[in-house]
C-alpha cells in the first residue's frame, strides 16, 4: 500500500510542464518531445526504477542534455577506419563546413547570373572530373546500391526481355546485416547469369553466357571478402574487348572509393585504373576509402552516364543539396580523416599510446588495424592499442564522452588510429575513472 501510494504522488503532467525549467526548454524543444520525455520519466518512477522525488530533476536533466539529434557523438577507438556502425567515414572540416553554409538557401539549381534554373551539381561534377581525369561524366546518386540499382535498371532498356547481367559466381557478395547485391538487382526485374565457380572464372565463360537477351556485363569488388589460392578472375581489359565485341556495356562496381592507386593498399582497385582499362562505368560509395559523406558515384563515359542521368529512377535516387556540398569540400580539400589515419605515421602512433598509456597506468600490445566498410579485406594496417580488462569497455562506451573500443580475446583494446590527438587527454581521464570505479 505504501508503494502504491508513492506511485500515485507522481507529479501530474501538466504540474511538470508548468516548470520553469520546462517551459525554458519550450524555447528550443517543441511540445512533443518535452511531454515524451516527461512520460518516459514517469514511467520510469511508474515501474519502480527511480523515486518519486527523482522525477522532476530527472526531467529537468533530460531536457537539459537533449540534443539537436539523438545521435550521440563517438570517438572510435576500435582502429577501423570505415566503420559501419559508427556512421562509415567521418567528414572533413571542410566537408563540416560546406554542410553548415549549404544549411540555408542555396544556388543548387539557380544560375545567379541569369537567375534562371541551372543543372544541379555543377561543383560537385566539376570536382570529381578534375579528381579523376579518365571519366568522360560522372552522376551522384544517394549511396552506393542506389548507384548499382540504377546502372542494371537503365542498361537493362537496352536489350530484349528480362535482360540478363553477366556476373562472376565469385562476385556475388552479401554485405552487411544480410543485404545480398543479387537481390537488389534482381527487383529490376532482370536476370541474373551467373558464370564461372567461385574460386574461379575465366573469359570463355562470360562469352559462352553471352545472347540477345543480355544487358550488361558486371564485374564486382568482392569488398569484404577474399578468394585465395586456386583462383582465377576476368580483367577489366579482358572483358573490355569481349564487351565491344557484341555491343555491350561494362559495369564494374569497385565499392571503396580510391580515385588512384594507393601504395597503402597495393591491392585495391582503383577508379582510374578501371575506366582506363575500359570500364562503361564504374561506381564506387563516397563514404568509404574517398572520405566523404554517404552517396553513390557513378563515373565514366558520356553515353552511360548519360543513359543513367535521364532514367526516371536517376530522380528518386538523387542526393540533396548537404551531400553535394559536403562531396566537393571532400574532393577539392586536401584534410581527410580517412586518408589521416590510413597513411599515420607508425612512429607517432605507437609514441602517443605509450604515452597515453603510462598515463592511466595501462600496457601497449600490438594491434592490427582494419580498413573497414568492404575496403582492403583481409589487409592489416599495423599499430597498436592500449590493454585494459574486458568490462573497462561497457563504462567507456556508455560514458562522457562515449568512447567505442575493441572487445577481443578477453580484452578491451584502446586503438587510437581513428582519434584525434586533441581528445587523447579525454581517453586517458575516461580510463582512468572507469578503473577507478572498477577497482
Amino acid at each position: 500500500m505504501v508503494e502504491s501510494d508513492l506511485r500515485r504522488s507522481i507529479p501530474r503532467t501538466d504540474h511538470l510542464l508548468a516548470l520553469p525549467e520546462v517551459v525554458a526548454a519550450g524555447e528550443r524543444l517543441n511540445q512533443a518531445t518535452i511531454k515524451a520525455i516527461i512520460s518516459e520519466v514517469q514511467n520510469a518512477a511508474r515501474a519502480g526504477e527511480i523515486p518519486v522525488a527523482e522525477v522532476a530533476p530527472a526531467i529537468t536533466s533530460k531536457l537539459g542534455s537533449r540534443s539537436a539529434s539523438s545521435l550521440a557523438p563517438v570517438l572510435n577507438a576500435t582502429g577501423i577506419l570505415v566503420h559501419t556502425n559508427l556512421g562509415r567515414a567521418p567528414l572533413s572540416p571542410a566537408a563540416s563546413q560546406a554542410i553548415t553554409e549549404a544549411a540555408g538557401y542555396v544556388d543548387v539549381e539557380m544560375d545567379l547570373g541569369t537567375g534562371k534554373r541551372s543543372k544541379r551539381g555543377t561543383g560537385v561534377k566539376a570536382a570529381l572530373l578534375q579528381a579523376s581525369p579518365a571519366a568522360e561524366d560522372v552522376l551522384v546518386v544517394n549511396n552506393g546500391a542506389a548507384a548499382l540499382l540504377l546502372a542494371v535498371t537503365a542498361m537493362r532498356g537496352r536489350s530484349t526481355g528480362s535482360g540478363e547481367i553477366i556476373i562472376s559466381r565469385g562476385e556475388l557478395i552479401e554485405i552487411g546485416a544480410g543485404f545480398r547485391l543479387t537481390d537488389l538487382m534482381t527487383t529490376t526485374g532482370a536476370r541474373l547469369r551467373e558464370v564461372g565457380t567461385t574460386n574461379r572464372t575465366h573469359l570463355a565463360d562470360y562469352a559462352d553466357a553471352i545472347s540477345d537477351v543480355t544487358s550488361c556485363l558486371l564485374k564486382v569488388h568482392t569488398s569484404n571478402f577474399r578468394v585465395e589460392g586456386f583462383t582465377s578472375s576476368v580483367e577489366v581489359t579482358d572483358l573490355r574487348g569481349l564487351a565491344d565485341e557484341h555491343n555491350l556495356p561494362l559495369i564494374v562496381d569497385l565499392g571503396s572509393g580510391l580515385f588512384t592507386p594507393d601504395p597503402a593498399l597495393p591491392d585495391e582497385p582503383d577508379i582510374d585504373t578501371a575506366l582506363r582499362a575500359g570500364a562503361d562505368l564504374v561506381i564506387v560509395s563516397g563514404d568509404k576509402l574517398l572520405g566523404g559523406p554517404q552517396a553513390g558515384l557513378i563515373l565514366g563515359r558520356t553515353e552511360a552516364v548519360q543513359t543513367l542521368a535521364k532514367h526516371p529512377l536517376a530522380r528518386a535516387l538523387r542526393t540533396d543539396k548537404l551531400t553535394l556540398a559536403a562531396l566537393e569540400a571532400t574532393i577539392t580539400h586536401t584534410a581527410n580523416p580517412i586518408h589521416d589515419a590510413l597513411h599515420m605515421d607508425p612512429n607517432h602512433l605507437r609514441q602517443r599510446t605509450e604515452e597515453l598509456a603510462e598515463a592511466v597506468g595501462a600496457t601497449v600490445v600490438e594491434h592490427d588495424g582494419r580498413v573497414g566498410g568492404g575496403g582492403a579485406p583481409g589487409v592489416p594496417l599495423p599499430g597498436w592499442a592500449i590493454e585494459l580488462p574486458e568490462d573497462c569497455a561497457e563504462p567507456l562506451r556508455l560514458g562522457a564522452p562515449a568512447i567505442v573500443a575493441r572487445v577481443h580475446q578477453g580484452r578491451c583494446l584502446v586503438d587510437l588510429r581513428c582519434v584525434s590527438e586533441s581528445e587523447d587527454n579525454r581517453i586517458a581521464a575516461a580510463i582512468k575513472r572507469v578503473r577507478a570505479d572498477n577497482a
